[in-house]
């Protein structure tokens, strides 16, 4: 039988708030934060080309804007991390200027900025030395050869008040596109001063992706990833119901990352609160990730988590960027649990 056609209503909607000048007819359903550097060029390029012809969109990851997602012109959701890469000064702190430049392409949708992240909430990323090349280096600006880390806390700003400051510098920035927050919910009081902040300042994110406690990641210290942070389908409730009590719900976005594989996976997550979802490893596994747990030591063995020119030839682009696709289409369509995933 030919695959059920999907309404359009049921797999894109609007993000932008009242704010918001320049919205985004986004996907039900996009790639999650996954940097350049992390993954190999190919990788990177294999899921934006994904994403250009399967309609959705790709989050950069926190390393920044790579010639491998400008490659094919799929639509990209920019994060800024902790460090600002692609857009900072030598010190680390933000570059205004470059951050303009870049976020005004038309490739940019969205701006997210990343509070926390679900494998190791209050803590920073480290790229090991090892893995920086030259190009990881341009593309980040930072020196090659040298261990790559982000610290736990934003250098340009330290409490609500100042996070919805530096969302509003971002908005005029970036001409009017959505800006949001991505967070791992951990002391649920932290979050209450987020919504009162947005109240008081009168100022608003345009949408919230709140990441699970259980995300994945080879750099997460085992101590952080078993005990801090909210699971998933607690967290999405809370976040909901705190918004819906602020008055705040009907203006801004909730986006569900973290243990979506299938169709049934989203309408959990829609169920619990979520308006869309983004999925990490599901796309990982459409590239060719086996999870053979060898992230660390650049030596993957399908070229996916290296930044070994010859192991990353393993990844057969245009095939690999079918799979991606249709890895969406099947997602959207399968509505079971045991459901062909396909891909």
């Amino acid at each position: 039988m030919p695959p059920r056609k999907v309404p359009d209503e049921q797999r894109f909607l609007t993000i932008g708030g009242p704010q918001c000048t320049r919205p985004y007819r986004s996907s039900r359903l996009n790639i999650s934060a996954m940097s350049f550097g992390s993954l190999s060029g190919n990788a990177i390029e294999a899921m934006n080309l994904g994403a250009k012809q399967g309609g959705f969109a790709h989050d950069t990851g926190e390393g920044a804007i790579s010639p491998y997602h400008e490659k094919h012109g799929g639509d990209l959701i920019w994060e800024l991390g902790t460090a600002y890469f692609g857009c900072r000064h030598k010190n680390g702190r933000f570059d205004a200027e470059t951050f303009r430049d870049k976020a005004r392409r038309e490739q940019v949708k969205m701006v997210e900025i990343k509070i926390s992240q679900g494998a190791k909430p209050s803590h920073g990323g480290l790229l090991p030395g090892a893995k920086v090349n030259q190009e990881i280096a341009s593309t980040r600006q930072i020196e090659a050869g040298q261990d790559c880390a982000s610290p736990p806390a934003h250098p340009e700003f330290s409490n609500p008040r100042e996070l919805m400051a530096f969302v509003a510098r971002l908005r005029e920035l970036c001409d009017g596109k959505p800006v949001g927050i991505k967070l791992c919910l951990g002391v649920r009081h932290e979050f209450l001063g987020i919504c009162k902040a947005m109240i008081e300042t009168g100022t608003l994110v345009d949408f919230i992706v709140i990441d699970g406690a259980e995300g994945g990641t080879g750099a997460a210290p085992q101590e952080f990833s078993d005990r801090l942070g909210v699971f998933i389908d607690e967290a999405l409730p809370f976040v909901d119901n705190a918004l819906r009590g602020a008055g705040l719900r009907d203006k801004i976005r909730l986006v569900a990352s973290g243990k979506v594989a299938l169709g049934y996976d989203m309408v959990v997550k829609t169920a619990l609160g979520a308006d869309m979802c983004n999925a990490a490893r599901p796309f990982m596994f459409a590239v060719g990730c086996i999870q053979a747990r060898r992230c660390h030591t650049n030596k993957c063995p399908t070229g996916v988590a290296t930044q070994d020119p010859k192991r990353a030839r393993a990844i057969n682009v245009p095939e690999k960027a079918e799979r991606v696709a249709r890895r969406r289409r099947r997602s959207l369509l399968s509505r079971r649990p045991g459901a062909d995933p396909g891909a």
